[in-house]
This record gives C-alpha cells, structure tokens and sequence, in this order.
C-alpha cells in the first residue's frame, strides 16, 4: 500500500528512503511492532554509509500509527551515545496520547471519515490486546487515575489547544471519577511507546527537529498540536504545516 509513497517521497526528496516491514498486531503483539522500527533504525544508523548515506542526515517518519512509531523510536535514541544522532523526525497526523479522547478534535471529527472516533479507540485497544468492553470507560477517562491527571494536565489539556481549534463546536467535557479496576488494566496505554506524549521533560528535551502535519478534519489534530506545543516549550525547532481541508490519511 505504501511503496508508490515511498518511491514518490524517495524521487521528489532525492533521498535513499528505508521502509520497515513491522511485524502487525494483534498476530503479534505490542511492542513488537515498536522493537522491530527500532531495530532498523539502529541497523541504518550504524550502517548508513554502506547505503551511500551521510549519518548526519538520517530522518525518520511516519504516518497515523506509524508517526507514534516515529516519535517512540526517536525517543529512544535521544540517549544513545554510540550511534549517530537523528538529523530529524516527521510525524503526520500521528496518534500520541490516550489521556484525553475528549478533546476538541475528538468532539469535532468523531464522526469523519476514515478514522471515526470509535475506530481509533478499537484500534489502539487491539493493538495492546484490551478487552474493547472499555471503551465507554475511556471515553469519559475513567481510565486515569488522579494521580495520573495531576501529572499530565501539565501535558494533555483543552486549554493548550489554541482557541481557532475551539470554534467549530467544541463543549468542555464533564469530569468523571476514576475507576480503580480500569485504571489496573490499562496501565500499558501509558507507556510513552504507545503514548509518545507522555514521555518525561528530559527525554522530550533531547527531541531532533521536528515536522509535524495535522489535519482539520482528523481526531488526532490536537495530539499533533499538544506535542508541537512540548517541543517548542523545550526549545526544539518545529515545522508544523496544518492542512485546513485535510483529514487522517490524506497522504
């Protein structure tokens, strides 16, 4: 599905481009998927002048799911010492935080196509093999412990989403308390490999230059925002392109 992109982005870039044939969920299960971008990435960086490739200037990118692979797996690096640092990362319209499914893009996109607000959720539950029975619980976020929301206001929040977001329709969600049980069964969903939005300040800190792409009509446009807003709170250089008539999977 993805080869006449590559072969596009390869062409117009004039770049050697390296697609990584992941091992799928749920035949395989989280983070298998993340294991197998990493490994890659390190394989290239060690070897990227057998390639014809300066490893000062190696990129990596995603789209969807495969931006959160993008971020998780440049998280990763930012403390390698023994490899090449990345030149850049460039995540289109990616998934990056399952705190919040209430927040202006999710109200507003839940029904366009082709990622339905319902859909990204089934989605990332199977991904991490979750019973699909808690989707009405993290929906309200009864999903997060009030410890958890203490630590990640800070990151996850409305109120960082700029207000020409807010316009189209968008209501302040009722707060629900948190369930004890559900909280227990959905720790992975925090893990900053499935939630690159999560990871700590000093990872963050270490980021690469940074593109993102959102799209209006998509739910994952205010995680793009929220991470955009991190970066550049740390200092990393981003490019952001926001397509005002986009929607998830435009490329």
């Amino acid at each position: 599905a993805y080869e006449r992109t590559c072969r596009y982005f390869c062409r117009k870039t004039n770049s050697v481009v390296v697609c990584v044939g992941y091992r799928l969920a749920p035949e395989h299960p989280f983070p298998a998927q993340f294991e197998d971008c990493l490994t890659a990435a390190i394989h290239f960086l060690r070897t990227a002048q057998d390639h014809g490739v300066d490893p000062s200037r190696i990129v990596i990118c995603g789209d969807s799911s495969g931006g959160t692979l993008t971020a998780a797996v440049a998280q990763a690096l930012v403390n390698r010492r023994d490899l090449p640092k990345l030149r850049a990362q460039i995540l289109i319209y990616p998934f990056l935080q399952c705190v919040d499914l209430n927040l202006p893009s999710y109200q507003q996109n839940d029904r366009v196509p082709i990622l339905l607000k319902e859909r990204t959720l089934v989605l990332g539950l199977k991904y991490v093999n979750m019973d699909l029975g808690l989707i009405k619980e993290l929906f309200k976020g009864c999903h997060v412990s009030e410890d958890r929301r203490l630590k990640y206001q800070k990151w996850v929040s409305p109120d960082y989403i700029p207000h020409e977001f807010k316009t189209r329709g968008y209501k302040a969600s009722p707060m629900y308390l948190p369930s004890k049980e559900v909280c227990e069964v959905v720790e992975t969903v925090f893990d900053p490999v499935f939630s690159p939005l999560l990871a700590e300040d000093s990872v963050i800190a270490k980021l690469p230059e940074t593109f993102i792409l959102t799209c209006e009509f998509d739910v994952l446009r205010d995680d793009g925002l929220l991470y955009k807003k991190r970066l550049e709170d740390h200092g990393i250089k981003v490019t952001w392109c926001h397509l005002q008539e986009g929607f998830h999977g435009t490329v």
